[in-house]
């Protein structure tokens, strides 16, 4: 794409559509844990922001586990999906890591069945961007046009954008499911730890409350005190263990 070229479609685009689609995506996602929730969110938000596209789907490859689908219309999910094979423009898009486009799928013989399929149900056109996510998850977003609205330079561009936009907002998704991951099972290791399961034990009892919360007590005195977490919990346990004075 040359210079001359892009200039229209930045234009077309606007400056002010383009970073209030970005800012919605990014106030969505951003404290999100889930990676299939944020997938969710962000193909109902692209589907909602982008004028002229009926659906907005993504299909995502994880390493060791099946290939994950989310779409903004269920009746369209399908077309994400790869159990129907994976001739499709995801997965060219994918494969060649570039951005695929067919804007006029009554044209298009690049995915036969898959291209059948979509115009069964209505689906005029596509454009499908790669998104690199992590090590692990690869992806593409789709953006569906109908029959009556063709898809324009200024959808191939919102693709791009969403793209790069997502990768960056689905890693940091990525790796806040893996801390709270990791912090589920350092609390579940800490409950029946030594002194500090005795410590949560004592704290349950004074305040009747539940071990997850008697941990954040914990935590939060250690904080505070700024000391590790098992000095605090010796120091309750040898508190409460000394026999009362007469």
């Amino acid at each position: 794409m040359n210079l001359h070229t892009r200039e229209p479609m930045i234009d077309t685009l606007g400056a002010l559509e383009t970073a209030a689609l970005l800012r919605e995506l990014t106030a969505g996602l951003i404290a999100v844990t889930n990676f299939d929730e944020a997938l969710t969110e962000l193909v109902r938000i692209a589907r909602d922001a982008v004028d002229g596209v009926t659906c907005c789907g993504f299909t995502a490859l994880r390493a060791g586990e099946p290939a994950g689908v989310a779409a903004s219309d269920p009746a369209l999910a399908e077309l994400d999906d790869l159990r129907h094979g994976p001739d499709s423009p995801a997965m060219s898009a994918i494969r060649r890591r570039e951005m695929i486009t067919a804007q006029d799928l009554g044209q298009e013989s690049r995915w036969p069945v898959w291209t059948a399929r979509a115009r069964g149900l209505g689906v005029g056109g596509v454009i499908s961007a790669p998104v690199d996510v992590d090590e692990q998850v690869i992806g593409a977003i789709n953006l569906y046009g109908g029959a009556a609205a063709p898809l324009t330079a200024r959808h191939q561009l919102t693709a791009m954008l969403l793209a790069e936009h997502a990768g960056l907002l689905l890693a940091a998704v990525r790796d806040r499911e893996r801390r709270t991951a990791q912090a589920g099972e350092l609390d579940s290791s800490l409950l029946g730890e030594g002194v500090v399961g005795q410590a949560i034990g004592v704290i349950m009892t004074q305040r009747g409350c539940p071990a997850p919360e008697a941990l954040d007590v914990l935590r939060s005195a250690a904080s505070s005190l700024d000391i590790p977490l098992r000095e605090v919990a010796e120091r309750l346990v040898i508190t409460v263990s000394r026999p009362r004075e007469s």
